[in-house]
């Protein structure tokens, strides 16, 4: 599925998610007539499917990133997971709360659940496969015409020729030099819906020329920056005063958010911490039967606003001594590495006691990985703004993490990447996405081939 198909669906998500509330009522009778074998339902069952149903429907529509065409069978998936489990539990709580789970049948709840999810993928993905289809076969396809004003913004337009568009007219603002007052007669000659425009931002009296002469048309107009210029629009624009700006560095984890990320930190960090005792105890007894030494490893690493700070980890090298501000990574094989340390590096079980950070406030859940002190020290002066990572607390998992950046960072090229996915987390900060971080780590920070 190409990337450029999600306009053929982005105007539908109000629709869609009005079909996917009808599709979660639907699986809930069928799932009961699975369990039951009849459709006579209690009242208090009708109740249940239309709440709990609604309840769904809402997460689907506080995410802001519902499935489009151009998502992958595995985000598809993994939506539609996480919000049906997200929408349960939160209506799972209210039912606990009023002391009447005791009415309803979990065979029937699970049957609903699983049936909710496969249908809601099904649907979606089959869609935008069939969508995709009738692209492949030149079906759907949207006329374009482009306006450029180089060579380079031609060849940006030209690369954005899809399944789902083809360009029909191209306009050289440089060679041809037609007349704007034309240009809805020209549009309208070429048949074409769509209108692509690309040339540097200090050509923006000739965007504003344009978008005039096309005022009484029905077209689609879209302005393509440049590659330098697409770069400020990776910031967030923000309205200060009276005057638009492009932030350049900002993250939303301040004020009201910061109360809540610190909530979310308390409450998840006491609920993990607590059940995760009896695999610390089995751990710290391990290392002690095994090798010399002290079962807890501290380090001092950067927290937040660049300070110091001690971070707590399963000592799971044999104890050995380096010289001052020097940090050798550990290699595949290293000999410092017992049998028990490589599977508890794997398995991160090693960063469990940072839990206990978490509880002290030094640490979050999800945030930029602390770097050891010499690390920061030697990459703030080649990757940019390197240092804008200790912006919020460092976690014990992070975007970068869940996204195959973790484990030793040998080359300038990793790090950049770490660095690059940690900053987008700072400026996108939400609690969805440090749950969608939480819930990927839980699968995807286990036995790690970049981890040893």
């Amino acid at each position: 599925m190409g990337k450029h198909h999600s306009n053929t669906v982005s105007g539908f998500n109000t629709v869609s998610i009005i079909v996917d509330i009808v599709l979660m009522i639907f699986t809930g009778y069928f799932s009961y007539y699975l369990r039951f074998g009849e459709l006579n339902l209690p009242p208090y069952y009708h109740l249940f499917i239309f709440s709990a149903s609604l309840m769904t429907g809402m997460t689907f529509t506080v995410a802001n990133a519902y499935p489009q065409a151009g998502s992958t069978f595995k985000s598809i998936f993994f939506y539609f997971f996480s919000r049906v489990i997200l929408g349960f539990s939160i209506f799972m709580l209210l039912v606990v709360f009023l002391k009447v789970t005791q009415l309803y049948s979990r065979l029937w709840l699970g049957w609903w659940i699983t049936l909710a999810i496969l249908i809601l993928f099904l649907s979606h993905a089959g869609y935008f496969q069939f969508i995709a289809a009738l692209q492949g076969r030149g079906k759907m396809q949207r006329k374009v015409l482009i306006i450029y004003s180089s060579k380079q913004t031609y060849e940006t337009l030209k690369n954005m020729e899809t399944a789902g568009y083809r360009i029909c007219r191209e306009l050289d603002l440089q060679n041809d030099r037609f007349a704007y007052k034309g240009l809805a007669e020209v549009v309208g000659n070429a048949g074409a819906t769509e209108v692509w425009i690309s040339m540097p931002f200090s050509d923006c009296s000739s965007i504003d020329d344009i978008s005039y002469e096309l005022r009484h048309t029905l077209v689609n107009i879209r302005f393509i920056p440049q590659f330098d210029d697409a770069k400020l629009l990776k910031h967030r624009i923000s309205y200060l005063g009276s005057q638009y700006t492009i932030d350049l560095s900002y993250t939303p984890l301040d004020g009201f958010n910061h109360g809540v990320k610190r909530l979310e930190d308390l409450i998840l960090g006491t609920l993990i911490g607590v059940s995760v005792i009896p695999v610390c105890l089995i751990i710290a007894l391990a290392i002690k039967m095994t090798s010399e030494g002290p079962v807890l490893f501290r380090q001092k690493r950067h927290g937040m606003g660049g300070g110091k700070i001690h971070v707590y980890k399963f000592r799971s090298m044999e104890v050995h001594s380096e010289e001052e501000g020097v940090l050798s990574q550990a290699e595949i094989d290293d000999p410092r590495i017992p049998p028990l340390g490589h599977f508890l590096r794997r398995t991160s079980l090693d960063e469990l006691p940072q839990f206990f950070n978490v509880l002290q406030g030094r640490m979050s859940i999800v945030g930029p990985r602390p770097h050891a002190l010499a690390h920061n020290e030697y990459y703030k002066d080649l990757v940019e703004s390197y240092m804008w990572r200790h912006k919020v607390k460092p976690g014990i998992t992070g975007w970068a993490q869940i996204n195959g950046y973790r484990g030793r960072t040998d080359t300038l090229e990793k790090m950049s990447q770490r660095v690059e996915h940690d900053l987008w987390y700072i400026n996108n900060w939400s609690l969805w996405l440090d749950l969608k971080i939480i819930l990927k780590s839980c699968y995807k920070g286990f036995f790690h081939k970049n981890a040893y």
